[in-house]
């Protein structure tokens, strides 16, 4: 069984649980071998309205650690806060709770927003 398959059946089994609406936005995060990306997603009209990545922060950086994760969710707070958005909804998208997804969420929680 390939990781990919893996995740992707994790993945569906929480986006059946979570969804985010105009109140609590889902926040969804995605991690790739040289970025982390975070986005602020109201699933009742399928729109992103705010997303942050490891690349506004360093645009040279040719791989991610934690601080960078934490600074990505700083950064995701800091745009909702100034949209008027506290309370998310966090979707790990099928990661495991742990090193830079856990400091992104921790990141976020710092900035102010509220799962």
């Amino acid at each position: 069984m390939a990781v990919k398959d893996r995740r992707s059946r994790i993945k569906y089994s929480i986006r059946k649980k979570v969804s985010g609406s105009v109140e609590r936005p889902r926040l969804s995060v995605f991690r790739s071998n040289t970025a982390i990306y975070a986005q602020i997603i109201d699933d009742t009209q399928e729109k992103t309205l705010i997303s942050a990545s490891s690349y506004e922060l360093n645009k040279e950086a040719k791989n991610v650690n934690i601080e960078t994760s934490k600074a990505v969710g700083k950064l995701l707070a800091q745009k909702a806060s100034e949209k008027g958005i506290t309370k998310v909804v966090f979707d790990r998208n099928g990661y495991l709770y742990h090193g830079k997804i856990k400091a992104l969420a921790e990141g976020a929680r710092d900035g102010g927003l509220h799962f």
